[in-house]
Order: structure tokens, then sequence, then C-alpha cells
């Protein structure tokens, strides 16, 4: 018997979504509308896949999605991260929602620009002791020996930190994506998807607040 990924070829799901028709004319709203909705059957509708640039080309990996409103999508993280570097070499980023269950998607493309520190202390604030003590600790991205050094590291901090609260490190904050194009993506028999892309009005590559329709241009895409 062959193995899943023997039988890649044959491996699909049928679509049977309703068609989507109408996105309206605010990105925003759609946003929040189908953030709700995957809120109801996603177990992490916030994650997202995150994708950057370096010398060597795209990068992408999964982090959570920790704010959003007009002026962008926010999430945090170790600034000397390999994402952290290259957010700041290179601010051109692309998000992605995959609410496969759902059998939608929300594509972005922005620039990404580093949080105020007070929102990234007022964030931290709410983490939870422990993610705390970890964002002290790890020099993200980079090689260690084993789990046991990471470990014993973490336990140190533990101690170092007992009575007292513990503050975000210099190099551990967020990133705002202002967003200059976003996609809603809603799977369809036959692969004959439904795709509405919002773009800047004029013919703008620049940012603009995702709550102003006379910024966008909604256009549907063929498949």
């Amino acid at each position: 018997m062959s193995e899943p990924v023997d039988r890649l070829p044959q491996t699909r799901v049928s679509y049977e979504s309703p068609t989507f028709d109408d996105p309206g004319p605010v990105p925003l709203d759609l946003f929040r509308k189908w953030y709700d909705e995957a809120a109801e059957y996603i177990r992490e509708p916030n994650a997202m896949t995150v994708s950057t640039l370096d010398e060597w080309g795209p990068s992408s990996r999964i982090v959570l999605l920790k704010g959003v409103d007009a002026s962008g999508f926010v999430f945090f993280t170790n600034f000397d991260s390999a994402k952290g570097r290259q957010l700041r070499a290179d601010p051109r980023v692309a998000l992605n929602f995959p609410w496969h269950d759902m059998e939608r998607q929300v594509r972005i493309r922005g620039l990404a620009e580093v949080t105020a520190a007070e929102e990234s202390d007022a964030y931290f604030a709410q983490r939870p002791r422990g993610s705390q003590i970890a964002a002290t600790v790890s020099n993200q991205s980079q090689p260690v020996g084993d789990r046991m050094q990471m470990q014993a590291e973490y336990d140190a901090a533990a101690a170092r930190f007992e009575g007292r609260e513990v503050p975000r490190p210099d190099n551990w904050g967020g990133f705002r994506v202002r967003v200059f194009e976003i996609e809603f993506w809603q799977g369809q028999r036959n692969r004959f998807h439904d795709r509405w892309v919002f773009r800047r009005s004029g013919g703008s590559q620049e940012p603009a607040p995702l709550s102003h329709a006379s910024a966008w241009t909604p256009t549907r895409l063929y498949p």
C-alpha cells in the first residue's frame, strides 16, 4: 500500500462554498467579518504565514496576529531573529491566513514598520509570565547546543526575576504591516474559485488605511 505522500497527484478536496460576489468597499470590514467567522471554526484563526526577503530570497514562517485596525496588521517578535533582521533591512512583507477548514484564505502585501515602544510594552505586559521569561532568554534563530542548555538558561532567568516583573527586552517588540494589497479567496467547485483583490485606487503602491473605501478598488480575479 502506498503512503499518503505517494498519492499526492490524487489528493484533493472538492469545495462547496456559496458564491462570493460582493466584497463590499472597505477591506477592513470584510477582514473583520471573515476573521470573526473563522474564530468559530479554526483553532488558531490568528495564525498567519509571514514571508520576508533576504539576499537568498523569500523566507516564510507561522506567526500569530496580535492586532488589526485601519493602520494594518500587528505581530511581535525578537528583532534579532531572522525575520526581525530581514524586515529591518527590507520592509516588504507578505501575510497569508490559511483558513482551510472554511475554504478561505486572505493574502496581504505591505510594508513593515516597528511599532511604538509603548505598544510593545503594553502587549508584553499581557503575555503569560513563562513567555515573558522565554523572551528574555531566547537568542532567536541562533544555534544552541541542546535542550538542556536552553532549559538551564530559562531556569536561571526564572530565578533571577522571581518576585518581580519581567521587563520587555530591548530587542523584542512589534511590527505593523501597512497594507497596499489585500486579497480575499473563497474556494469553489472545479477549482473555479472566487478571488477579490483590493488594490490602491489610482494605481498607487503606497499603503493606505484599510478603513477608507476611497483608497481602495476591489477587482475580481480569474482563479
